[in-house]
């Protein structure tokens, strides 16, 4: 690696914060200096409507480890950590949110994990303050269905505050709101997680930018995970399954209505008309599943083929010479 390159990428997205900037900036600055390790501070400014954009940029002025990415519109967390990760030059990656609620002293825990081996340290915030019944009830539902969806044993999938080897974010493309399932979509290539407790401050100013209507469509993200991590290379078990139920009861349905037609002479459209046509509509329904699980398989060959993806992922190839290196420099 070019030894000019910070080791460290620290990704901030920002969004009206103008009253947590520069105490942050002072903390974080801080922070890293004690580290000893070269770093670069990323602000992504989602289209700020307060003062934020003119203190980041007067602070990228007099600082040269800080970069400023300024988004046109405000396009929501997800993609303003997608922009950072797009253009951090780091060996590590760190996100984590412009509000103080996530404590910059908190970084040289999570960077043990990751020197110890890991992927992936997810913060979790063991101590939340926030209000119990609008988060963090709604909160414990959903990081447990998360769990389950996902497979992945974490307490804690809402907070941004998380480091990551930049290896790792290459095979993970972010859209929706899904930053808060990196760890999960990162494990379908083999990543290691592990959680680290962190501090959770109240907010210094400001108002948050969740709320319990949130909470609801995190349930779409979940169904999306779910279906992204089980069927995403192969479609066709999914949809293929609920087609082979219908096409199998809608047949026997009909099968019935014909054998009762052939074998009593009774008049099926008065006597089991209702009958006859769910058994017809159950029929069509699993052929379309079938045919929308051929088009998704369709899909994503497309998709692996075309851009040259790899449905796997590998961590390390040893040879002999690489051995015979290792010992020589012992």
């Amino acid at each position: 690696m070019d030894p000019r390159l910070p080791i460290l990428s620290i990704i901030v997205p920002i969004h009206n914060e103008e009253r947590s900037i520069l105490p942050l900036y002072d903390r974080l600055t801080s922070v890293l200096m004690s580290l000893c390790r070269t770093y670069e501070i990323i602000f992504v400014d989602d289209a700020s409507t307060d003062r934020s954009h003119d203190l980041l940029d007067n602070l990228v002025q007099t600082d040269p480890h800080l970069k400023v990415l300024r988004l046109r519109r405000n396009f929501g967390q997800t993609a303003a950590l997608s922009a950072g990760f797009h253009e951090a030059l780091g060996e590590i990656i760190i996100a984590m949110d412009g509000d103080l609620q996530h404590a910059p002293e908190d970084i040289p825990a999570l960077l043990k994990r990751i020197d110890e081996g890991y992927d992936i340290a997810s913060g979790w915030r063991k101590e939340r303050v926030d209000n119990a019944l609008t988060r963090k009830i709604p909160s414990r539902i959903a990081n447990w269905m998360m769990s389950k969806a996902s497979g992945i044993e974490l307490r804690d999938f809402g907070t941004t505050f998380k480091a990551y080897r930049a290896e790792v974010l290459k095979d993970v493309h972010l859209y929706g709101e899904l930053h808060r399932f990196i760890p999960a979509l990162a494990s379908f290539y083999g990543a290691r997680v592990i959680e680290v407790p962190i501090q959770n401050t109240p907010r210094i100013s400001g108002e948050s930018h969740y709320g319990l209507s949130r909470s609801f469509r995190v349930l779409f993200d979940i169904l999306t995970i779910r279906f992204l991590l089980k069927y995403f290379t192969r479609p066709m078990h999914f949809f293929g399954s609920i087609g082979l139920a219908g096409t199998t009861s809608g047949g026997l349905i009909l099968a019935y209505c014909l054998f009762t037609k052939i074998f009593t002479g009774r008049d099926i459209i008065q006597d089991h008309g209702p009958l006859m046509m769910a058994g017809g509509l159950l029929l069509l329904a699993g052929l379309m599943m079938f045919s929308t699980g051929l088009i998704g398989e369709l899909v994503m060959r497309t998709y692996f083929e075309s851009q040259d993806r790899r449905i796997y992922a590998v961590r390390e190839i040893l040879t002999q010479k690489k051995a015979e290196s290792i010992d020589d420099r012992r």
